[in-house]
């Protein structure tokens, strides 16, 4: 039987994960899963299913009838005897709103927005199917949504957060205990992702046999399981091989021998311990700054077109699929660009 990649191995458990879900909803919620199966990612239909649960849930809490019913016996005609205000409510309960421990839910203005588009997304099937006659989601306005800027490194803050992982100056003792062990492998993983700007899903993802250290290049599997070959620097190169030389000396465990990061406990990094290593020596370099795996990805972004000034550049290695993805990211940089070059053409010599 063939290896599963990191990737496909995400989707068995995402998949199973979503079965757990759907049996918690009400039974005709399986069906909209199915109908979307072909167009979605197993990421896409979890998070899906997980807004779907907080949505009945609001309506088990607020609605008196459905209050009666459990979860599994709430019929398909409750969808659309809501009103416009019971949906605009449900908007207003997302705002803050208590989870199975007790503890408040916060969503942000995004959080909220993608709620909205996978309630949409829900009526839509069943109302394009013609299995409901009103479909109250269309009449529900988008929340605003306020651009932020975006957070990234600036470049001597990245060559600070990299001597610090060589050196460890700045960690604790006890840090330093378990830097002694791991800084050939955090320097190579952030001067990767540092270097290619490559999703922290698809680093963790990363086997051995994806790095070609001659070519400069790694194989990664982009959003949809697309496969691509990105480029990376001799400076990259260069802590990767080193880490690699390490690496080989490495007993993985069981089930982890393909994969190229391995963790102290000999198992495949996940997303979580690379946040975590991230944050951890970020935050000694620029304490004001909420720096995430994303966040090196922007800076790295942020580089590449102020190098190059190519948007179609960026988006590709990137990986968007819309170049207006990347151009909304990085609007203040073309605009910089554009303010540059008001004295470049000369219309008269001097």
């Amino acid at each position: 039987m063939a290896t599963l990649t990191y990737h496909e191995q995400k989707d068995i458990e995402n998949i199973k994960r979503l079965r757990e879900i759907i049996r918690e909803l009400p039974p005709f919620c399986a069906d909209f899963f199915r109908g979307i199966e072909p167009q979605t990612s197993t990421r896409t239909r979890i998070a899906y299913a997980y807004d779907l649960r907080i949505f009945f849930e609001f309506l088990r809490q607020e609605n008196p009838e459905i209050a009666k019913m459990e979860a599994r016996k709430i019929p398909l005609s409750v969808l659309e005897d809501l009103t416009i205000t019971d949906l605009e409510e449900y908007l207003e309960y997302l705002k803050c709103h208590p989870s199975e421990t007790n503890e408040d839910v916060t969503n942000t203005e995004r959080g909220i927005m993608r709620k909205v588009a996978s309630l949409r997304s829900f009526y839509n099937y069943f109302y394009r199917n013609q299995r409901i006659e009103k479909n109250p989601a269309a009449l529900l306005r988008m929340p605003k949504l306020h651009e932020k800027e975006i957070i990234r490194l600036e470049i001597d803050e990245v060559a600070k957060l990299l001597d610090l992982v060589e050196d460890g100056d700045k960690l604790t003792e006890k840090q330093k205990l378990y830097h002694e062990r791991t800084k050939t492998r955090d320097l190579a993983l952030l001067s990767l992702l540092l270097g290619t700007g490559i999703r922290v899903s698809e680093c963790v993802g990363l086997n051995l046999t994806d790095v070609d250290l001659d070519a400069c290049g790694i194989r990664v599997y982009r959003k949809g399981g697309k496969e691509a070959v990105v480029y990376f620097s001799d400076e990259v190169r260069d802590t990767l091989e080193a880490y690699m030389i390490e690496r080989e000396s490495m007993e993985a465990a069981a089930g982890h021998e393909d994969a190229l990061f391995l963790s102290l406990q000999h198992k495949r990094m996940n997303v979580r311990s690379v946040e975590n290593l991230v944050k951890k020596y970020s935050r000694l370099v620029t304490p004001l700054k909420k720096i995430t795996p994303h966040k090196l990805r922007s800076t790295y972004g942020t580089s590449l077109y102020r190098e190059t000034g190519d948007i179609y550049l960026v988006a590709s290695v990137l990986g968007h699929n819309d170049v207006n993805t990347t151009r909304k990211h990085y609007a203040a940089l073309e605009d910089e660009r554009r303010r540059s070059a008001r004295n470049m053409v000369k219309l008269r010599e001097d």
